[in-house]
């Protein structure tokens, strides 16, 4: 990603130097988000995360990827409990800020590109912080999941987690669904961007997904929901493994 246009990248470097804390992410109908609270997420310490991700995080095992790694707080984690963790992300200004905090393993490389790693490496694949998002669409997300069933373990996990859209009354995101479906787009595709100052990030896609939605997704891709994580909210973490792993009790 062009430093230039990395929007998000400037943006956590400059709350790790003291100055910032908002984000401003930009919708393609015009609604604009702006929040002070999701920046300090991105360096929580565990015990500061929410009660979702601690219980998500501990089911990690084997070589973790941490995909969208951010500042990596996930990565951070799982390193000082001693696994070996591979932090990716498009960002070259977040995996610069991961390295700094500490990151052993880091590297520039999109989601897209995730099977240049080498067959059956990982044993999870990390995605929180809504990064289900990160599959970006319904065709997209199979395409996806196909290439992270070859790069993983016979009996490894995704852990992610994601924003079911359809829990709220707000009549912005409620007619949002309906353009979405108007141009043949899932209702939780988010077409957005990130602003910092004067930069304007690319435009990107962003998918939200009711856990139904999420299971017509996996049909057919290898892997399976073995369960929901559920939070009080309308947030929630799937843990899918392989479709031909033997059903857990």
């Amino acid at each position: 990603m062009d430093k230039n246009k990395d929007a998000y990248g400037h943006e956590i470097w400059a709350y790790f130097n003291g100055k910032n804390k908002f984000e401003i992410v930009e919708r393609d109908d015009g609604y604009i988000d702006c929040s002070d609270t999701m920046v300090p997420t991105y360096f929580a310490d565990f015990k500061d995360w929410p009660e979702l991700h601690q219980k998500a995080i501990k089911k990690a095992k084997g070589e973790v990827l941490d995909a969208g790694a951010g500042a990596g707080r996930a990565s951070l984690y799982l390193q000082k409990k001693g696994i070996d963790v591979t932090a990716i992300d498009n960002s070259l200004l977040s995996i610069q800020l991961c390295k700094k905090r500490g990151v052993k393993k880091a590297k520039v490389l999109s989601f897209e590109k995730v099977d240049t790693f080498r067959a059956g490496r990982f044993g999870s694949v990390v995605m929180l912080g809504n990064n289900f998002g990160l599959f970006g669409g319904y065709k997209k997300a199979k395409k996806l999941l196909k290439k992270l069933h070859k790069v993983t373990t016979s009996e490894a996990i995704i852990i992610a987690e994601t924003n079911d859209p359809y829990q709220t009354d707000d009549p912005n995101h409620i007619s949002y669904h309906k353009l979405n479906k108007k141009r043949g787009r899932m209702a939780g595709q988010l077409r957005i961007r990130v602003r910092f100052k004067k930069i304007i990030g690319e435009w990107f896609d962003y998918l939200m997904v009711s856990k139904k939605e999420m299971e017509d997704i996996l049909e057919g891709t290898g892997w399976r929901i073995r369960e929901f994580i559920d939070s009080d909210r309308s947030l929630y973490v799937a843990i899918v493994e392989k479709s031909d792993v033997k059903k857990q009790n």
